[in-house]
C-alpha cells in the first residue's frame, strides 16, 4: 500500500490558490493564507518561514473543511470565526455583522473626545467591536451596549470576555435605548453607533459575499439609509449630558446629509473621513445649555 502523501504548508497553499481561483474567489492567495493560518495556528508570515512544515492529519481535515466553506462563498471571517480589529481579534459567527476597517475611525474619533472615566453608550453594537475596543483601550471607561439581534448580543458578550473587559461592558438585548436603565439619562459622555446605513435600493448592488451571508438587519438603513440614524440622534439628547458627544458611522453619501439635518440640540457638527478619504463619521455635541 502506498504511503499517504505528506502535504507541506507550501503544497497546501499552492493547491488551494488554484482551487479557490476556479471556484471564483477574487483573492485566492489571501484566502488560502487566512484559512491555513486558522487551521494550523501559524501566522501568515510563519506559513512562509516554515513552508516545508508538514500538516498533521488533524490540520488537513480542518483545512479541508474551511476550504469548502470558502469555496461556497462564505466570507473568510465567518469561515475562520474571527476578524482583526484595532488591537484585538474579534470573534464573529454567521448572523453577526463583520467588523470593517472603516469602523476603526469611529473608535479613534470617540477615544479622542472622551473625558476622564467616561460613561459610554454603543448602539447597534453587533459583534461588540466598538464597545470592547473602547473598554480595552480606556481602562477607566464604562460602556453600555445594545442590539436588537440576540446573536449579536451573545457575540458582543463573548468578545468582552475574550478581551477581559466584561465587568466594564454591559451588553443588553433590545432596540436602541429602550433596554437601558433610565438612570443613565442625562449622564452619558459619549454615544457611538454604527447603525444599519445602506439605502434599501442599494442592497442589491452589494457583493454576493455580503448580501448572501451577512444579516440584512445590520445592513438595511431604509429608503435613504438614515432611518435608524435619525431615531438615534432624535433620542440621544435625552441621554447625553450637556456637552456630551454623539458619533455615528454612516454611508459615505449620506454623512453630510445627516450633518445638515442635525437639530438645534447639537453644536460643533463635524464630518470625518475614513481610511479611503470618503466621508464616514458624523460627530455632534449636545449644546451645553438651551437658551431661554
Amino acid at each position: 500500500m502506498a504511503a499517504e502523501r505528506v502535504w507541506s504548508c507550501k503544497d497546501a497553499l499552492d493547491w488551494t490558490v488554484t482551487y479557490l481561483k476556479r471556484s471564483g474567489d477574487e483573492t485566492p492567495r489571501r484566502s488560502a493564507e487566512w484559512l491555513l493560518s486558522a487551521a494550523t495556528g501559524l501566522s501568515r508570515i510563519e506559513l512562509y518561514a516554515f513552508h516545508d512544515r508538514p500538516l498533521s492529519p488533524e490540520e488537513r481535515t480542518r483545512y479541508r473543511e474551511l476550504i469548502e466553506r470558502r469555496a461556497q462563498g462564505m466570507p473568510l471571517q465567518y469561515v475562520s470565526g474571527e476578524m482583526p480589529f484595532r488591537h484585538l481579534v474579534i470573534k464573529v459567527t454567521p448572523g453577526v455583522f463583520i467588523p470593517r476597517p472603516e469602523t476603526e475611525v469611529l473608535v479613534d474619533a470617540a477615544l479622542a473626545r472622551m473625558p476622564t472615566s467616561p460613561l459610554i453608550i454603543d448602539l447597534c453594537t453587533g459583534s461588540g467591536c466598538v464597545a470592547v475596543s473602547i473598554a480595552h483601550e480606556r481602562p477607566d471607561a464604562t460602556v453600555h451596549a445594545t442590539d436588537v439581534s440576540e446573536a449579536a448580543v451573545e457575540a458582543a458578550r463573548r468578545n468582552a470576555l475574550y478581551a477581559e473587559v466584561p465587568e466594564r461592558v454591559q451588553v443588553v438585548h433590545g432596540d436602541l435605548f429602550s433596554p437601558l436603565s433610565t438612570g443613565l439619562r442625562g449622564r452619558v459622555d459619549v454615544i457611538v453607533s454604527n447603525p444599519p446605513y445602506i439605502p434599501s435600493a442599494d442592497l442589491q448592488d452589494l457583493p454576493t459575499e455580503v448580501l448572501g451571508f451577512e444579516p440584512h438587519l445590520a445592513l438595511d438603513g431604509g429608503p435613504d439609509g438614515l432611518d435608524v440614524a435619525r431615531r438615534i440622534w432624535t433620542q440621544a439628547c435625552a441621554w447625553l449630558k450637556p456637552g456630551g458627544v454623539l458619533l455615528m458611522e454612516l454611508d459615505s453619501g449620506r454623512v453630510q446629509m445627516a450633518a445638515d439635518e442635525l437639530g438645534d440640540e447639537y453644536t460643533g457638527v463635524e464630518v470625518l473621513k475614513d481610511l479611503t478619504g470618503k466621508d464616514r463619521v458624523v460627530v455632534a455635541r449636545k449644546v451645553e445649555a438651551m437658551e431661554p
